[in-house]
């Protein structure tokens, strides 16, 4: 008997993949509600705490903690230089997703097992090595310490995988087959990445970015050592906030702290809404 004939009286099952789709595919009440507890405990309720905190002065004195000179200076170096560090994860992190799914060579799964290691390696750890390598005493003779493309070396390093694992599932799955259509009809490599494969990558590009960009800007132990947390020249604001916990001034630390976090929150929302926007062209557009 044919697998598609229908027996009477016996009514015909579901695929097995899509009872389990109408099982899993909804938590219900009772999930959404642990989620919401879970978020709320762990993310929302922290940040509430620590926003109160910051105005315990009132408005003025929540404004003077922000707009003082050392905080506005050590807000321009984190921005400046998370930017740079967006920029070149954005560039490097597309070119090392690239290289890892259509290339093949020797020691390739080490190499990609070793992307993930700045999440595992705890960040002062990174500081130390960096710092004996490109210190005042440093052994290939290029010294960073104390210096903003120190800080961009640091940053870079803790916020590698961002772009790379943002970027490799969706070249995995790229159609490889409008690729060599664009070969076939004359189109050159460059041109074939440029009109054919950026498009696609583009929202997990966005995206990467826009992560690394936020890990950078609250980063501590990477930059404590090699940065030299020079007022107004390489001090980050995440070590100006422990500065200021270490005078006495939580409420100053506080405020500063959720200026950093509207920074971050900002990026993030106009970075995911440019994602959006060029995924749903980019699906309107097939």
């Amino acid at each position: 008997m044919d697998a598609g004939t229908a027996v009477p009286g016996v009514t015909p099952k579901a695929p097995r993949g899509r009872s389990l789709l109408r099982v899993t595919g909804a938590t219900g009440p009772l999930g959404a509600a642990i989620a919401v507890l879970w978020l709320s405990v762990i993310v929302l309720l922290p940040l509430a705490a620590l926003t109160f905190h910051s105005f315990d002065d009132g408005w003025s004195g929540f404004w003077d903690a922000v707009t003082a000179p050392a905080a506005l200076d050590s807000l321009r170096v984190t921005v400046l230089v998370s930017a740079v560090v967006a920029l070149l994860n954005v560039v490097m992190g597309t070119l090392v997703a690239w290289v890892l799914v259509r290339d093949d060579f020797p020691g390739k799964g080490i190499v990609n097992a070793l992307i993930d290691l700045p999440f595992a390696l705890p960040t002062i750890v990174a500081s130390i090595v960096l710092l004996s390598l490109y210190g005042p005493q440093s052994p290939v003779g290029v010294h960073l310490n104390a210096t903003e493309p120190g800080l961009v070396v640091a940053l870079a390093f803790v916020t590698l995988p961002f772009v790379v694992r943002s970027v490799q599932p969706v070249l995995i799955e790229a159609d490889r087959e409008v690729e060599q259509a664009a070969t076939s009809l004359g189109a050159d490599n460059w041109t074939t990445f440029r009109l054919v494969v950026l498009p696609t990558l583009l929202p997990a590009i966005i995206s990467g970015g826009g992560l690394a960009f936020a890990r950078a800007i609250g980063e501590y132990g990477s930059v404590v050592l090699i940065g030299g947390n020079i007022p107004g020249e390489t001090q980050m604001t995440s070590q100006y906030i422990q500065q200021q916990i270490e005078v006495d001034r939580p409420v100053n630390a506080a405020a500063v702290s959720v200026a950093l976090l509207a920074i971050s929150f900002v990026a993030l929302l106009v970075l995911r809404v440019l994602a959006d926007r060029t995924a749903r062209k980019e699906q309107a557009s097939r």
